[in-house]
């Protein structure tokens, strides 16, 4: 192919990667330079925010949004790590003040109207040298969650078609910006008519090579940064159609951006302030292990059975990743141990599920499992901690005959009745303790995270004294 008449650049899934991201940024502006702004287009298809981060979780994400304004981005679609994480306010002040970028995101709704927030398109055209680009969003719809923030996210493939009509015969070339994964983007390909390309993320799949079906190329630079997407963009002379080929550029040896890295260190600065806030003192210390039963993890059971109103609280102890010294507590200490953006929930399980799980929590292979995704910021899966529950074993025992009792409020667990359960809502989507996800009339607490739930327990000198009381006994 000849020059080309664009150089399309896109990310995705950084997840607050901000290094990676002041590389990019410098990519960026070497392929401006070389070609011209008005041949290069730079789009983000989502999750480039991640609250473990501090500089994120300080500015409610306006350090990233900064960041994007600063490499000159000119469209973002949103994925569930933005949609999920902030309030509708906090989105409002990063998309609709903030950003200098346009926001684009066909298939997300307000439930109070009906209708998109003023900050939010549902398309855009933008002209690059002589070619009209038609540009598409779309994010997961992850819907019975989203309801409880005040959003509607309905059927992605159904919006992109809806659009795709519209806008195909005002384009030259139609772009589908998609943060909802490998497996929808195959099928849009394969099932919605007039798309040219499509850049994708959620899944955090990396293509090297576009993956072409049909007439459409489908292309993703996996996650973290470690590639930023490059696409050329030629309008074939004869018959009208863009030439497309692309590729994925490796990031990890280039420098950073020395503008975009000073942002970062003032961000940095900011978030000390911010975080710094002083929660209580403690008069000794809590310490946490993912391995066994500790204080800082009976507390936070606790807190999820108080915050569910439940009988019984259950969470697993690699959600903390340290426990705390004596001595003051800040916001910045509990992010730092608990970064993960993990909401509470309330479900019912029956003694059978409990007494399963509470079995499996005794294994290594459970305890050791390493964890991705879903929300969890840790390493490793844990032991579970528990409140309302008080359990006597035997490590010498069988897998799954190693419990020689457990007493639920008082009382023994019964195998055929549905207790309350507080615990969170990684375990609904099958991960780690699996018995868990049978729960039935499953409510979610949203925007509180499980360090919010923390927060609250830390404050009550009752709470903190009854997490030393030992939950599991060792026969």
């Amino acid at each position: 192919m000849d020059a080309p008449d664009v150089v399309l650049l896109h990310s995705n899934d950084i997840h607050s990667r901000l290094e990676q991201a002041a590389k990019i940024a410098a990519y960026i502006e070497e392929t401006r330079l070389t070609y011209g702004a008005d041949h290069v287009l730079t789009l983000d298809i989502g999750d480039h925010m991640d609250r473990m981060r501090v500089e994120t979780e300080a500015s409610d994400g306006l350090a990233n949004i900064d960041l994007m304004n600063a490499a000159g981005y000119e469209a973002v679609t949103f994925g569930n790590n933005e949609g999920l994480t902030f309030t509708p306010e906090q989105l409002a002040e990063a998309y609709g003040t903030r950003a200098s970028f346009q926001t684009i995101c066909a298939n997300f709704y307000q439930t109070s109207d009906g209708a998109r927030p003023s900050w939010l398109l549902p398309h855009a055209i933008i002209r690059k040298g002589k070619l009209r680009i038609g540009l598409i969003g779309v994010t997961a719809a992850f819907s019975e969650f989203y309801t409880l923030l005040g959003w509607h996210a309905t059927d992605p493939l159904a919006a992109v078609a809806e659009q795709a009509a519209l806008l195909r015969p005002q384009v030259d070339v139609l772009v589908v910006m998609s943060h909802i994964g490998i497996t929808l983007d195959r099928r849009m390909a394969a099932g919605i008519a007039g798309l040219d390309l499509i850049l994708g993320g959620h899944t955090h799949h990396l293509l090297e090579e576009p993956e072409v079906i049909g007439r459409t190329s489908i292309c993703a630079a996996g996650k973290f940064g470690e590639y930023l997407g490059r696409v050329e963009i030629k309008l074939d002379a004869a018959t009208g159609k863009p030439i497309i080929r692309a590729e994925c550029v490796p990031m990890d040896e280039r420098s950073q951006q020395p503008e975009a890295a000073a942002l970062i260190g003032g961000f940095m600065a900011d978030s000390g302030r911010r975080l710094g806030r002083v929660i209580t003192v403690l008069s000794e210390p809590m310490p946490a292990s993912a391995e066994h039963e500790s204080p800082l993890g009976n507390l936070l059971a606790a807190g999820l059975r108080r915050k569910a109103d439940a009988e019984i609280g259950i969470v697993n102890t690699g959600q903390l990743l340290g426990g705390l010294a004596a001595g003051e507590v800040t916001a910045g200490d509990l992010h730092a141990l608990c970064p993960s953006p993990v909401n509470p929930c309330r479900m019912k399980l029956t003694g059978t599920e409990i007494r399963l799980s509470l079995e499996e929590a005794l294994q290594r292979t459970f305890i050791d499992k390493p964890i991705r995704g879903f929300g969890f910021r840790g390493v490793v899966l844990g032991t579970l901690a528990v409140d309302g529950l008080d359990i006597r074993y035997s490590l010498d025992r069988p897998d799954y005959c190693k419990i020689t009792s457990i007493m639920a409020c008082g009382q023994p667990l019964q195998d055929d009745r549905d207790y309350i359960v507080g615990t969170i809502d990684m375990f609904t989507f099958g991960v780690g303790y699996e018995k868990i996800k049978l729960g039935t009339e499953v409510s979610f607490y949203l925007p509180e995270f499980i360090r919010d739930v923390l927060e609250q327990e830390l404050q009550d000198a009752d709470a903190v004294a009854d997490s030393r009381r030992q939950r599991w006994i060792m026969d």
